[in-house]
């Protein structure tokens, strides 16, 4: 669409509202407003609540299927057990919480919102969980041999289900995401970051899964592996050696849906999203695979050659990604100085991450004010370089200059209260040296003691000076007498002993 078939739209408030939303870019809230008047006309606020009803009812109908003993036909199908949860969770834990933070610490440039963060992982840990025990459990019923015992069917439903049901189940938080809120899907980081997230809360379910049900099985075999014994040994298989596998997988498809936001032609946009979820389901289903039908030395090999350089590919991708759009961030920055809307020095202070980490950490003594302010131009102008980006590639039109102009004045008007280069130490509060309190058990120097002849300091007077003494007063009646006396009569020439 043209320039100018965009004018009269833009010319009213509506046709604004429509190009936005149309480019998928948000609009500030009035700051006049209220917060609870805000958060109340928010509809990801609203979204959030009704997602967190649904994540605990998720969670809940997983419980009653899987934790408390169940009546089938034929006797009884043993759960995991009240017990057993608290264990689990605390062992899955140990695994899930490290790669939390290790993926929202990739996220650096642009970090998202807490409450994108929450929906991702309670989407991979409740309802991702969910659907899949469901229709695992419902395909390994039909992939086995009726009336006879298939061992073979756990392997199949492992092998040919589980990898295009979870993924997909994984996947899906991804999809609405990028629907409603494209414009901040603006790098590959920003796919790996929430696809990690959301298959890291799906392991950590899924372990408490597995190590629950090992623990119970352990209880109930007498003579066997103590049941802690058995669930350690499972936590360093699953936990340890291969906790890399949900989070691998599903960040194909986070890079699939990045590549496909920020590409114009539309068959990129959707082929780069069903190639990554493709690649991830064929990496899920040769790690099942491998698992099911591997053991020892051969399990060994696949996973020194085969796993972990995966692993320390995605490792260096990410880095790379990094040091890309540092540089991407800086050459969109530089065109706003050439035109001297920004000073020479905004470029190479916000493309670098050692020195906005510095800059928070100085603002951090700074100031409640400064601090805050510091944060909203490092995510201003991290826009403002993504936002000149989209317009370069002709991912968004002209009315991307609307939130332009927008996030200059924005800028102009927190950068005296940000810090953006800092320089020397942080202003780390002074620890002043108390002083020794005064001695009260003592009573004050007086002469003739230390304070006096041979003392070290001179001692106060408590006794006014003759010319301070009123009209008339006598001078010896202000004199102290015996020892305690600091003044003397003067000397009578004429005084001789009585009787001479």
């Amino acid at each position: 669409m043209s320039v100018k078939a965009l004018a009269p739209r833009r010319s009213s408030p509506d046709g604004l509202t429509r190009a936005l939303r149309r480019n998928g870019i948000p609009r500030d809230p009035d700051s006049n407003e209220p917060l609870p008047k805000r958060l109340l006309k928010s509809k990801f606020f609203w979204l959030t609540v009704v997602m967190i009803l649904v994540y605990a009812a998720m969670l809940v109908l997983l419980y009653q299927q899987v934790v408390p003993d169940r009546e089938v036909p034929g006797g009884t199908l043993p759960g995991i057990g009240t017990e057993a949860i608290p264990i689990a969770a605390k062992y899955a834990a140990i695994t899930a919480i490290p790669l939390s933070l290790l993926f929202l610490w990739a996220d650096r440039y642009r970090p998202q919102r807490f409450w994108v963060w929450l929906m991702t992982f309670g989407w991979g840990a409740c309802v991702a969980t969910y659907i899949s025990a469901q229709v695992n459990t419902w395909a390994a019923g039909h992939l086995s041999i009726i009336g006879d015992g298939d061992p073979a069917t756990a392997a199949r439903a492992a092998i040919y289900v589980a990898p295009f049901v979870e993924e997909a189940s994984k996947a899906t938080v991804l999809f609405w995401l990028a629907i409603l809120m494209r414009y901040q899907w603006v790098s590959r980081l920003s796919g790996i970051v929430l696809a990690g997230l959301s298959g890291a809360a799906f392991a950590f379910t899924e372990n408490i899964l597995y190590y629950g049900r090992v623990y119970r099985y352990a209880a109930r075999t007498f003579g066997q592996v103590p049941p802690l014994e058995a669930l350690q040994s499972l936590f360093m298989m699953r936990g340890v050696i291969t906790c890399f596998g949900h989070p691998l997988f599903t960040a194909m498809i986070g890079v699939g849906l990045a590549i496909a936001l920020r590409s114009k032609s539309k068959i990129v946009r959707v082929v780069a999203p069903l190639a990554g979820y493709c690649v991830a389901v064929f990496l899920h289903m040769a790690f099942n695979t491998t698992a099911t039908l591997m053991q020892g030395s051969s399990l060994l090999f696949i996973y020194l050659a085969v796993a972990l350089p995966l692993v320390i590919g995605m490792i260096i991708f990410v880095v790379r990604q990094l040091f890309r759009e540092g540089r991407l961030i800086r050459e969109r920055l530089i065109d706003y100085v050439r035109v001297g809307w920004l000073p020479e020095t905004d470029p190479i202070a916000m493309s670098r991450l050692r020195t906005r980490l510095r800059a928070l950490w100085h603002a951090l003594f700074a100031g409640p004010e400064t601090f805050f302010a510091t944060i909203r131009m490092q995510r201003a102008v991290t826009e403002l370089a993504y936002l000149r980006d989209a317009l370069t590639r002709g991912i968004i039109d002209e009315t991307g200059r609307v939130r332009e102009k927008q996030l200059l004045a924005k800028i102009r008007t927190i950068r005296d209260k940000a810090i953006i280069q800092p320089e020397g130490r942080a202003a780390y509060p002074s620890l002043r040296r108390l002083r020794p309190r005064a001695v009260t058990a003592y009573s004050p120097p007086s002469y003739p003691g230390p304070a006096g002849l041979g003392g070290n300091y001179p001692a106060p007077s408590a006794f006014p000076a003759p010319t301070e003494l009123p009209q008339g007063a006598s001078t010896a009646a202000s004199v102290p007498v015996g020892q305690t006396a600091i003044q003397y009569s003067e000397v009578d020439p004429t005084w001789k002993p009585p009787g001479e």
